[in-house]
């Protein structure tokens, strides 16, 4: 994944800056990058934040920067922000998202002869690079916005630092969100609105669909009305996305607290307690809890102050080494204990695997499970929030190819809590974990919790339909 934020003051907008983009350092581990327009002057740093968090890199730099308009990012890998001097005018650049036709998009701009890229270090392009050709190819800044979000495929939000002003652009299908705020004598946007708090912002509105707006120190300027049609990502609520943020004016700590009573609507199971894998398993547990009367308990503590989200890391052995370091166990809370977890999903189940058997190596008695979300059957097109390399690393995935001896001819029965198939595959999961029991939530509990119409919401990860 990745997350930006951008600020237009009349005064200075350094601080702001700084601490609006490191408040999405939860969304990738890779690269950090600010960028500072002052009286026609750019100034720009990028810093791998593999091993050191964003504040720390970035202390130094915040001293030398100074302007009343600049662009943050966190990016999944490739350096961000880009400046690019082309016929618009030299501005600065970030993108969110993925480019899936990047390659056929690279390959029609060789043909036309009138470009060029840099190769990153692993020989690929940087996506951010290709959507600045695809906006130079246009006559405008907002023309080649709006031709970058028609051209795309995947998803892609933007914000362009230019002379002229800051340009923001929302994906064509609003697959991730774009946040509009404001206080006196600043506006910014973000993509979390957890950023605005702290600052002294108040939220205004989201960007719609395809929307794309100029920020003014005093206010906002539409350039491209919104898209009639949406497809935010699902998983925003269930898992990636921060608990303090709302989005489409539902927020992600109440979404997981609903999708969690919904999980316990109808369990009878006998636990003693009710427990989530942090982070974000705990507000699906607080629900779960609440609804049943259980107490809720954390028999794992995570420490936060150097691990990073345990999906982001590209190879596995140190997705491994990072899921079972930041999690401390708790004996006091564990011996002779029968546990339910909240989890927010199960993708390919190797760590959470090595989490139930330390459960069990501490005394537990019982180790049940409860997921927020159905089983996901179909990688993601749109976004980078994992880094599955085939469909069949999925857990319930290879269990249903297992059953029929090959891939099945409709996943539904599989995603379906009331067919035997379902029943099976998660007696099959159940197995392979080390689960007492297991139970995922139907789609449509979950699209409830949510609370949007289930044609403005993404589920391809469950049903295709996206």
């Amino acid at each position: 994944m990745g997350g930006f934020f951008g600020v237009v003051s009349k005064t200075d907008c350094v601080s702001d800056l700084f601490y609006g983009t490191d408040y999405h350092s939860h969304l990738g581990t890779q690269r950090g990058g600010m960028a500072v327009l002052n009286k026609g002057e750019f100034q720009r740093f990028i810093h791998d934040i593999r091993n050191a968090q964003f504040r720390s890199k970035f202390a130094e730099d915040v001293l030398k920067l100074s302007g009343p308009a600049g662009i943050g990012v966190i990016s999944d890998y490739e350096d961000q922000p880009l400046l690019i001097s082309s016929h618009l005018g030299t501005y600065a650049i970030v993108t969110v998202g993925v480019v899936r036709n990047l390659e056929a998009l690279r390959a029609e701009a060789f043909r036309k002869r009138t470009t060029h890229f840099s190769e990153m270090s692993n020989g690929a392009t940087n996506p951010t690079e290709l959507v600045a050709t695809l906006i130079n190819s246009q006559g405008s800044f907002t023309d080649g916005l709006r031709y970058a979000q028609e051209t795309i495929e995947g998803s892609c939000s933007i914000l362009l630092l230019t002379e002229q002003g800051l340009h923001a652009a929302r994906d064509r299908w609003g697959r991730t969100p774009v946040l509009l705020g404001e206080k006196e004598g600043a506006c910014a946007v973000s993509f979390e609105s957890c950023a605005f708090p702290n600052l002294g912002f108040h939220g205004v509105r989201d960007l719609g669909p395809g929307e794309i707006v100029r920020v003014e120190a005093d206010g906002f300027v539409t350039e491209r009305p919104p898209l009639p049609e949406m497809r935010i990502c699902s998983f925003l609520w269930i898992y990636y996305g921060y608990p303090a943020s709302t989005y489409e004016g539902r927020n992600v700590e109440e979404v997981r607290n609903r999708c969690g009573a919904r999980l316990a609507a109808g369990d009878t199971v006998e636990v003693d307690c009710v427990c989530g894998i942090p982070d974000s398993g705990i507000g699906h547990a607080l629900g779960y809890a609440a609804m049943r009367g259980i107490p809720y308990r954390r028999p794992f503590v995570k420490y936060t102050p150097t691990w990073p989200r345990s999906f982001l890391p590209q190879n596995q052995q140190v997705r491994d080494l990072v899921a079972r370091m930041k999690l401390i166990p708790i004996r006091e809370l564990i011996e002779g204990r029968r546990l339910l977890f909240c989890e927010d999903s199960i993708v390919r189940g190797t760590q959470l695997k090595d989490t139930i058997r330390r459960l069990y190596d501490y005394g537990a008695r019982e180790v049940h499970m409860r997921v927020a979300c159905p089983p996901l059957m179909y990688g993601c097109p749109y976004l980078n929030f994992s880094r599955s390399r085939s469909e069949l690393d999925l857990a319930a995935r290879q269990v249903a190819h297992e059953m029929e001896g090959g891939s099945p001819a409709s996943f539904g029965p599989y995603q379906d809590p009331d067919a035997s198939e379902h029943a099976e595959m998660c007696r099959r999961i159940s197995a392979r974990l080390g689960l007492t029991s297991l139970r995922y939530q139907r789609l449509d509990d979950m699209v409830d919790a949510i609370g949007l119409p289930r044609e403005r919401l993404c589920t391809y990860c469950w049903n295709r339909e996206g």
